[in-house]
């Protein structure tokens, strides 16, 4: 090895990622779906395997990876982590730690069956399902909320505005609080709605003129799933996304039933335990939990067609915001970094409570990224590019997008 075991902490040299994926640098151009008259009836698809495979940990190359990567994840333990960490290559699970505590007061340790919260992660849940209804022709994403929520009160807004982020509604969890004088008590995504619908917050844009990242756009993308589907969200993801896919450690959280027995606590830095607040009861902007190896499954179900066929993914990993220069964009659900080559990155970062979610594809490699804190730790938005150049051997780039 040309380089010490910590010389990628601080490496200043610049390189891009050769990661060239599904679709290149072009924004998103798709065939407009004719959204059909008859009710929602898909069967939910099964899948004869879902088992994870590991990679041969005993090769010299492996070794050194491991090796490197348990003496960088001692040094972030010693700093504060607590989390799950996956590292993905090939098909195969190459790095799987657990440090720290779900339950912190009773002891109990992380492993593979505590789901985490996974905050804003859930966008790519929530954007998928939506794709999926889009693909069999039950949505059609060039067509009006409205034409779905009648009741929402802004009539040029696309649920395509909705997906990547150019609609200009204001994020609820600002603007609630100004009609509600209970911040504790959660509310749904239907009282959400009826308070839009009620006091129609100002629009911080005209819609499709610019992006801005708020959080009632997927809000009400999981509601367009019920009304759809006339099923529940928490149902529907359920029945069509986590079961199909083997992701049995996987839920949306209800607030009024409350939490599982094995799912982490959310914690703050000192390790007091975030309540729960009013935002808590809304979902498909975040509100999933889940487990380092389900999301795992999650990726690699993008390479097997399980859920999306190509074409649809092809529009998943468009670039649809062109008005700041730079590689930052955003497509249907996902974040990316796009590079003048055509090259890419597609990731999800994400902040909720004391929970810190990272979770980076690498698609040329088939190398997927997945980190799970429960306590609040900013720090784990800088750990995947330490990963990266850990298992390419390369020195660390900077310029990885830190944003929730």
């Amino acid at each position: 090895m040309s380089r010490s075991r910590h010389s990628y902490i601080a490496t200043p040299i610049i390189f891009l990622f050769l990661l060239a994926c599904h679709s290149k640098t072009q924004s998103v151009t798709a065939h407009t779906n004719t959204t059909s008259t008859s009710s929602f009836k898909d069967t939910p698809r099964k899948f004869t395997s879902t088992a994870v495979m590991y990679a041969d940990t005993t090769t010299p190359e492996n070794r050194r990876i491991i090796h490197e990567l348990d003496a960088y994840y001692n040094m972030q333990a010693r700093i504060g982590f607590n989390g799950s960490v996956l590292v993905g290559y090939k098909g195969q699970i190459l790095y799987e730690r657990y440090i720290g505590y779900s339950n912190k007061e009773q002891k109990v340790p992380l492993g593979p069956g505590n789901a985490s919260q996974l905050a804003s992660v859930s966008k790519t849940f929530t954007g998928a399902a939506i794709l999926y209804l889009y693909q069999h022709k039950y949505i059609d994403i060039h067509q009006t909320v409205q034409h779905y929520l009648p009741e929402f009160p802004y009539p040029n807004i696309t649920i395509k505005s909705l997906l990547d982020h150019r609609s200009g509604i204001a994020d609820y969890t600002k603007w609630v609080p100004n009609y509600r004088k209970d911040d504790v008590t959660p509310v749904s995504n239907r009282t959400m709605l009826d308070l839009l619908s009620k006091y129609k917050p100002a629009l911080e844009f005209r819609p499709d003129s610019r992006f801005k990242y708020c959080n009632t756009n997927f809000a009400l993308l999981a509601m367009v799933i019920e009304r759809v589907t006339d099923m529940n969200y928490r149902d529907f993801m359920r029945r069509y996304i986590f079961e199909p896919l083997g992701m049995t450690h996987t839920f949306v959280y209800d607030p009024w039933k409350g939490m599982p027995p094995a799912a982490t606590i959310s914690y703050k830095y000192n390790w007091r335990r975030e309540p729960d607040m009013f935002a808590d009861g809304v979902y498909g902007d975040k509100g999933i939990y889940s487990t380092v190896e389900d999301m795992y499954k999650w990726d690699q179900s993008f390479y097997q067609n399980r859920l999306l066929d190509n074409e649809t993914i092809e529009l998943a990993y468009g670039p649809c915001s062109f008005e700041k220069r730079g590689v930052k964009n955003y497509g249907l659900g996902w974040r990316m970094l796009c590079y003048p080559n055509g090259d890419k990155i597609i990731y999800h970062n994400g902040w909720w409570h004391g929970n810190n979610t990272s979770f980076y594809r690498f698609i040329k490699d088939n190398m997927t990224i997945i980190i799970l804190g429960n306590k609040f730790n900013n720090g784990i938005y800088h750990q995947a590019p330490i990963i990266y150049s850990i298992v390419k051997n390369r020195p660390v780039m900077h310029g990885f997008d830190t944003e929730e």
